[in-house]
């Protein structure tokens, strides 16, 4: 079976390593190890409409939300083609809801939004998926015994907390940490500039895989003060190396998160926009060494349980096998 995969323009932008850029890159990878025929097809300068338009009748299409959300051609073109979306993060665009209403199946990144889906686009409960990231698990990070290597990873905008991270980190400037901040710095010039200046936090900018999975093997605790976020792969990544979090409670973050073997959190979860809890969660981290212990031991446990991406791959495999055939055939419904 040929899959075509349709995803942005930009999916390999190097100075754009986003969550859903690097699911896709993962999937394609995942579905072609399956044995899949993979054709994949960018939207950009070519609109989505002349790429479905050249595909033939009865295809088997996976649509990057970011894509599917922002034109409505889809809910013309699910009658002719097996469409499923790839959802990464609602309110993607106008066309989202009935675009996911006419397809044959949603695939989405998390309960969370998979919840959503159901229950804010009304789409049937039996054509929605959820395939969670995967992860590339690691050996345990060594870190340091203080706790003072802090990572915050994800574009600097707004969106992701960054006011919040630094409200909190003059909340414990009494004590000894350096925060790194990884992710693309000319989103949002404004929140950049607050960063730099403020002493011991370092903006590294986008990283590589390789990159990245070298700070955090010298990490101790991952920092997710996000304000929307469908699932939390920095939270999930950094806990394939063994990492405890302190993360917002917000969207997927929890299910991100996860727990232990005997459902002890590996790390904490704070009120959304709140400084002082994030502040006070990151003192307490700082300043108890039995709390560090507590939480590197229930991170080391979910480590184990998180799946990786062979996993997220046969999923969605499985959810592209069952599209059946589209209802119009060769020049039926075509003007």
């Amino acid at each position: 079976m040929t899959v075509h995969v349709v995803v942005p323009d930009g999916v390999d932008d190097p100075r754009r390593p986003s969550g859903g850029n690097v699911y896709d890159r993962r999937l394609v990878a995942g579905l072609v190890a399956l044995g899949r025929e993979v054709r994949e097809h960018r939207v950009g300068a070519v609109g989505l409409a002349r790429v479905l338009a050249e595909l033939p009748d009865d295809a088997v299409v996976l649509v990057d939300g970011l894509v599917a959300s922002t034109d409505d051609v889809l809910v013309v073109e699910s009658h002719r083609l097996r469409v499923a979306v790839l959802l990464h993060m609602p309110g993607s665009g106008p066309a989202e809801p009935a675009v996911l209403r006419a397809v044959r199946a949603v695939v989405t990144t998390s309960a969370w939004t998979g919840r959503w889906v159901r229950e804010a686009a009304g789409v049937p409960a039996d054509r929605v998926h959820v395939a969670r990231p995967g992860v590339d698990r690691g050996p345990l990070a060594t870190g340091t015994a203080a706790g003072a290597n802090l990572l915050c990873v994800g574009p600097l905008t707004t969106a992701k907390g960054y006011a919040d991270l630094l409200a909190a980190l003059a909340d414990v400037r009494d004590l000894d940490w350096t925060c790194r901040c990884v992710g693309a710095s000319d989103l949002e010039p404004a929140v950049a500039d607050a960063l730099r200046g403020v002493g011991r936090v370092e903006l590294t900018g986008p990283l590589s895989p390789a990159e990245l999975d070298r700070l955090r093997a010298v990490s101790d605790l991952v920092l997710a003060p996000s304000h929307r976020e469908s699932y939390g792969m920095a939270l999930a990544e950094g806990l394939g190396r063994g990492l405890p979090a302190i993360a917002t409670d917000v969207g997927g973050h929890p299910e991100a998160l996860g727990t232990a073997d005997d459902g002890t959190l590996p790390g904490i979860l704070v009120p959304v926009g709140d400084p002082a809890a994030l502040g006070g969660a990151l003192r307490g981290w700082l300043t108890d060494a039995g709390l560090r212990a507590r939480w590197r031991t229930a991170a080391a446990q979910r480590r184990l349980r998180l799946g990786t991406w062979a996993d997220t791959a046969a999923l969605v495999a499985g959810v592209l096998n069952r599209t059946g055939p589209a209802v119009v055939r060769t020049g039926e419904g075509r003007s």
